[in-house]
């Protein structure tokens, strides 16, 4: 018999097979993006509310049954899957309510009939959600609990899988994604929150960017005055890449693995070695225009302002928890980096650009955290009624930083310096207008523990198979086109195409590649206003019974 670990995450799936009788890891396999519209989770929220709950949660079965298919097992085998994710992706994944997680405030709630929902540990026929492609007759989903409302199973696995809880010093652990996660605590005192960073920190929503995948840029340094990139190979290990001139992009010593694209921790290294030998002159601004990393292969400036709204989210997420903790920044002891992310950038780098606090005195790197949690599930490693324990025993206050005003300054400060080229001692001047506290002096010597060498420690054959046939076409009436396709230039993911069929403009979006409501290019640039992104369908490709009744029909 079998089990799954599934982490259900905001930038894209992973699920591991494992043999309950050996006990160990057959197989792993990940999707390069998450199959619904948008680059992060209000994106996905929109989607689901604006569409319909059951058509998101069938595009999203459909992309799990895709997964599950490629593991070649009979599905009767399969007897328990554990699924890990923040609330918004496993209600979705569960059909279960959302509307509580959109609409703030009470009366709303209230309004709509959402007050007092519980996001507690389920175990559930697999039955009552596959009921397409894969007939999981046998098996058992196992949800573990969120410790609150906001605060989901992968708030719970970065705490759980880490050593965070036993913490006596200050101690500031991130989940880094497209939400970061993130949690301080100091003494018996933690505090959670979240940034909604968006895709640029995995490697998403940039002109080359890509999710930790084979042919992935993980990594630069400098090598004879020239930049020597790291790349991802077939089984996920980081091997030595190029030596190439990152001003024309010539390749001066070729490695047998190509590059095919560029992850956030990527990205991060790329910023920080150009800012110090200044190929940023300040950023957003490029001293030669582009930064070139082999054939096809550059960053941008808006490449750069890109990362930099993700970057400086994360940071002033990560200043406003210290400060609402009650401490002085350089009271913080330790951070715990967990996620893809996380694993795989270079820790003094991070510190560098300010993706990670420069001022703490230790850095510890873990793995995939949810991914850890939901296999110790399905290996009894961590008993559920453990975790329901644990989780009810974690008194976790949760900051809001969408209401937060010493986020808002700092975030400020961050979109000032990172995008419209603010120098960092306006940055601080502009602090101490505001009267938030300076930022302490750089710790010179911290102490740097990295646990794992892969986001994925236990893989089974060694290889992740990357699951590509994931996704639908959404389709809009665009009344009054004239068929001039800007929307098509100007879409920064080649995620849209206008067709004509029967007399009538049609706007095909591709879920896959689409950033959904974060962007919205394709409306903003159309000069007859004849795209909305709100009245769009879907259009079923292949024969799922999940979505059948939803995607029947069409324009009338």
């Amino acid at each position: 018999m079998y089990g799954i670990a599934l982490d259900v995450g905001t930038s894209g799936f992973r699920a591991q097979l494992i043999d309950l009788e050996t006990k160990e890891v057959v197989k792993t396999s990940m999707t390069m993006k998450h199959p619904l519209p948008g680059g992060n989770v209000t994106d996905h929220l929109d989607f689901a509310i604006s569409i319909g709950e059951d058509v998101a949660h069938g595009i999203i079965i459909d992309a799990v049954e895709k997964m599950i298919e490629g593991f070649d097992v009979d599905p009767s085998q399969i007897s328990k899957m554990a699924v890990c994710g923040n609330p918004i992706q496993l209600s979705l994944f569960q059909n279960a309510e959302i509307r509580d997680l959109a609409y703030a405030g009470r009366n709303m709630q209230k309004r709509l009939g959402i007050e007092d929902v519980h996001r507690d540990a389920r175990i559930f026929p697999a039955m009552e959600i596959f009921h397409g492609n894969i007939y999981l007759e046998n098996c058992e989903i196992i949800v573990p609990p969120a410790i609150e409302h906001e605060i989901g199973a992968d708030a719970l696995a970065m705490m759980v899988e880490t050593d965070f809880l036993e913490q006596e010093v200050p101690t500031l652990v991130t989940d880094y994604g497209t939400n970061a996660e993130m949690a301080i605590k100091v003494g018996n005192r933690i505090i959670t929150g979240s940034a909604a960073a968006g895709p640029a920190i995995e490697g998403q929503g940039i002109s080359c960017g890509m999710l930790a995948a084979p042919g992935a840029i993980t990594d630069v340094d400098l090598e004879d005055g020239f930049w020597r990139i790291s790349v991802l190979n077939e089984f996920m290990d980081v091997v030595k890449g190029h030596l190439i001139d990152p001003v024309s992009g010539t390749i001066l010593v070729r490695s047998d693995v190509v590059p095919t694209g560029i992850t956030g921790t990527g990205l991060i290294s790329i910023l920080s070695l150009a800012i110090e030998t200044g190929i940023i002159i300040s950023p957003p601004k490029l001293k030669y225009g582009k930064i070139k990393l082999g054939e096809g292969i550059e960053v941008s400036e808006e490449d750069i302002k890109e990362a930099g709204k993700a970057i400086g989210a994360i940071r002033a997420a990560q200043l406003t928890l210290i400060h609402e903790s009650g401490i002085a920044y350089e009271d913080l002891e330790t951070m715990y980096m967990s996620g893809a992310s996380g694993t795989y950038v270079d820790s003094v780098k991070a510190r560098n650009i300010g993706s990670c606090p420069d001022f703490t005195k230790k850095i510890v790197q873990f793995g995939n955290t949810s991914l850890s949690l939901a296999r110790d599930i399905v290996l009894e490693k961590v008993k559920l009624d453990q975790l329901i324990e644990l989780a009810g025993n974690i008194k976790a206050d949760h900051l809001m930083m969408a209401t937060s005003e010493t986020f808002k300054k700092l975030y400020a400060c961050e979109l000032g310096y990172w995008t419209e080229g603010m120098s960092m001692e306006m940055y601080r001047k502009f602090m101490k207008m505001s009267k938030l506290p300076e930022l302490p002096a750089p710790v010179d010597d911290p102490v740097l523990e990295k646990k794992v060498l892969k986001d994925i420690s236990e893989d089974g054959t060694g290889q992740v198979e990357v699951v590509e046939d994931i996704g639908f076409t959404l389709e809009e009436l665009a009344v009054g086109c004239v068929m001039c396709h800007r929307c098509e230039k100007e879409c920064p993911e080649n995620a849209i195409s206008i067709q004509e069929v029967d007399g009538r403009f049609l706007a095909e979006y591709d879920t896959l590649k689409c950033l959904g409501t974060a962007c919205r290019r394709c409306v903003s640039m159309c000069p007859v206003h004849a795209l909305d992104y709100k009245e769009i369908k879907l259009i079923a490709d292949r024969p799922l019974s999940v979505l059948a009744a939803q995607a029947a029909g069409g324009y009338q």
